[in-house]
């Protein structure tokens, strides 16, 4: 209908035209409130699109709205916005994971044909594995980052969330490309990522023949849940079934990218943010109290205006950058940063992708883990370190597993080479098609509305 209602106004035709797409709220969208899940951009109305969006509208999209997050992308569920905590339509008694939970939760209802998120640690591809849904984190600099307000800017990477793998592919041709507003996105080559994608019957029992598979040894032992690890098990054997050469392969350096990564994103972080003050940006605080003198109002502004999170994350960026521990924190993080990178660029030369759960675990309860931060850091593993190294990852459906009488999604994550989406959407695109997973259920929302609708 949007298509019809788009092409019967006049719209140009592009490949996207009627297509109904959501848009996290760190993104900025002209003229619309863009609050980052934050009250202190409660009234915040950007002039101008980010570059990704504006892509997406020349391309014919239909805006329809924006979704929830974790204010300022700070979070793994959603939980931390300062106006409302987002559902699982799997189950809503649980969390859609985060900071894209908003945009996740919102394609998997079917309430748009896509959404985009943004990925700092796993923002995208995490909520994608909670909410049963394809999540495509970029290599970094593949799409401009402007326009998208800043969380860890050597980190943060524009991507969708999308139905299927093509949708993805589809998406990611229309944004992709070098941007004069955004001095880190890249000049590399944009080819159509859509090019080797084949459908389920053009492919025959052997198409992977040859495709040589990492399964990273670090993600796969003791924390992971059996459910979690049987439907990555069965996406492994699947691989093997269609051609693919399975091998584990270690990466002695994984487990120092959690750390690592919180000491930077924090960083960057602290120094991000510090322009939501009231008088850069932000809603000011109009007390009395804050209006004695500057200093007063910049501490009433950001006291009122920022949550809890948000200012643990801030004190801590701030305290690893302050005098006398930069070294022994800040410079260290790099250069575990480096060794990370190193070594997941020597894996990909031995291996044409990696592969690995998303998260430990399915979709938690809402209110499990959050008074708990270190619990919920340690859900960010297996995703940080593509972030660290600004490698390509999708997470794609692959399974269910069942916890309390409830049917939850599965998503397994692939990796792939620098500026290499295309191959790594070809793999994904192969195992989608024929491991059967994909519409093999559906959440209770949607499932609900569809018996509501029949009667």
């Amino acid at each position: 209908m949007c298509r019809q209602i788009s092409i019967a106004r006049g719209d140009a035709a592009g490949p996207l035209a009627g297509v109904p797409i959501a848009i996290k709220d760190s993104i900025c969208t002209a003229g619309l409130r863009t609050t980052a899940g934050s009250r202190v951009l409660d009234s915040y109305l950007p002039p101008f699109d980010a570059t990704a969006v504006a892509r997406l509208k020349a391309a014919g999209a239909v805006l329809i709205g924006k979704t929830n997050l974790d204010e300022f992308c700070m979070g793994s569920s959603t939980e931390n916005s300062a106006y409302q905590v987002t559902r699982n339509p799997w189950d809503t008694a649980r969390v859609p994971g985060g900071s894209s939970g908003g945009s996740a939760a919102a394609v998997a209802a079917r309430q748009c044909a896509a959404a985009l998120g943004s990925d700092t640690g796993g923002s995208i591809r995490q909520p994608a594995h909670f909410c049963g849904v394809v999540g495509l984190k970029p290599s970094y600099g593949r799409i401009s980052r402007f326009g998208l307000i800043a969380y860890g800017s050597s980190l943060d990477c524009i991507g969708p969330l999308t139905h299927s793998v093509e949708d993805a592919a589809r998406l990611l041709n229309v944004m992709a490309g070098p941007d004069s507003s955004d001095a880190t996105c890249s000049k590399e080559a944009v080819p159509d990522f859509t090019a080797q994608l084949q459908p389920a019957g053009a492919l025959n029992d052997k198409c992977l023949a040859g495709l040589r598979v990492g399964l990273i040894s670090q993600t796969i032992g003791e924390g992971v849940a059996p459910g979690v690890m049987g439907a990555v098990n069965g996406a492994l054997q699947h691989l093997q079934q269609l051609g693919a050469e399975v091998e584990e392969v270690s990466l002695p350096t994984f487990d120092l990218g959690l750390p690592a990564y919180y000491v930077l994103a924090l960083s960057e972080a602290s120094s991000n943010l510090s322009r939501y003050d009231g008088v850069r940006y932000g809603q000011r605080a109009s007390d009395d109290a804050a209006a004695r003198d500057l200093r007063h109002m910049y501490a009433n502004t950001r006291g009122a205006g920022l949550g809890p999170e948000v200012k643990r994350r801030i004190l801590m960026g701030s305290y690893a950058l302050s005098a006398g521990y930069y070294d022994a924190y800040y410079k260290r993080a790099q250069q575990v940063r480096t060794l990370v990178q190193q070594e997941l660029q020597a894996a990909l030369q031995q291996y044409d992708v990696l592969l690995c759960p998303t998260a430990p675990t399915p979709a938690y309860k809402i209110g499990e883990k959050s008074s708990d931060p270190l619990a919920m850091y340690k859900g960010d593993l297996m995703t940080i370190n593509i972030n660290l190294a600004g490698l390509p990852a999708v997470t794609v459906p692959c399974g269910f597993t069942e916890e309390a009488g409830v049917q939850l999604p599965v998503g397994v994550q692939f990796v792939g080479r620098m500026f290499d989406e295309a191959s790594l959407l070809r793999v994904a695109h192969v195992y989608e098609q024929t491991a059967g997973v994909a519409g093999s259920a559906q959440p209770q929302v949607v499932a609900g509305r569809e018996q509501l609708i029949a009667a």
